[in-house]
Formats: structure tokens, C-alpha cells, sequence
């Protein structure tokens, strides 16, 4: 059984509603076990025991929240051997994938050893407090499936170290 382990910071509530939505997606799937966990409730030791870490931040001034940053930086105190990574943020206006982009990043320089399933997924809110533009939920499971079809063909591919980082 596949375990992903899924952590955000949500001020508004936004972020939040699209983690649950990936979500949805991965449980389309037999053999996936999923834990949400908002980032203050969040303990890093437990990202050990999963196989893939979804990280999730709102766009904040072009990049993931501090919380999500510190978090991030701790991933080099842990063993991520064979482990997978993907990220997801919410935006407004034109910083379009700019967070999910660093993140990508900022998880590559911190735990090298963890292998990026997927290009991260950015979601429009209309307004600072939002709501979720109307059609981005549809995109989030959309999300979740792919990220069950990636792990499900890396985990069957013997020479899964030659996954592309970003």
C-alpha cells in the first residue's frame, strides 16, 4: 500500500479546500493510505513513513509561506531514501506557479534524495480570502489521480533513482 503524507498552511481556508480535493483524486485509487495534516499540527518525523510528501502553501509574496519554508529546510534532518515529492499552491493574479516553483526547488536542495513525481499544481483564487475560481477543483483530483499513475509507475520501475528532478 502506497502512503502519502499531506501537509499545507491555509490561511483562508483556500489551500486547504484543494489539499482535500487532491485528496479526492488519490482515493479514486485502490492501496493508497493518506494523512492530511494542516502544517501547525504537522509533526516532520512522520514524513518518514510515507512514500510521497504533498507540500501545499498559498502564494505569498511569490513564494511558499514562511512556515512552509521552515518546514522544508527541516527536511534535511530525516532519511528520504526512495521517497517522492509534489507541491501545490493557490494564487491570485500573476504569480501563477511562482510558490510551487520554489518549493520544488527548496525541497531538491534540502532532501536531494527525495525524486519529484510531477510538476506542481497552482490554483486561482478570485479574491485575498477567495473563493477557489470555479473549474480549479476539477484540476486538483485531476492532480490526485496523476499522482497515484507516477507513483504506481515508479514504484514498478527497478531504476527509479532515474526519475527527472526538476
Amino acid at each position: 500500500m502506497a502512503k502519502v503524507f499531506v501537509v499545507y498552511e491555509s490561511k483562508y481556508g483556500n489551500t486547504g479546500n484543494v489539499a482535500k480535493e487532491i485528496i479526492e483524486g488519490l482515493n479514486e485509487a485502490e492501496g493508497i493510505e493518506v494523512l492530511l495534516k494542516e502544517l501547525k499540527k504537522a509533526d516532520l518525523e512522520e514524513v518518514q513513513n510515507y512514500d510521497v510528501l504533498l507540500i501545499g502553501s498559498p502564494n505569498h509574496i511569490g513564494g511558499s509561506t514562511r512556515g512552509i519554508r521552515k518546514f522544508i529546510d527541516k527536511l534535511d534532518e530525516l532519511q528520504l531514501n526512495r521517497k517522492f515529492f509534489a507541491v501545490f499552491d493557490t494564487y491570485l493574479g500573476g504569480d501563477f506557479k511562482k510558490a510551487a516553483e520554489k518549493m520544488e526547488k527548496q525541497v531538491s536542495e534540502k532532501a536531494p534524495e527525495m525524486r519529484r513525481l510531477l510538476p506542481g499544481l497552482s490554483i486561482k483564487v478570485e479574491g485575498l480570502k477567495g473563493p477557489v475560481a470555479d473549474g480549479e477543483f476539477s484540476k486538483c483530483r485531476e492532480f490526485g489521480r496523476e499522482i497515484v499513475i507516477k507513483l504506481n509507475q515508479a514504484l514498478g520501475d527497478e531504476n527509479w533513482t532515474e526519475l527527472k528532478k526538476p
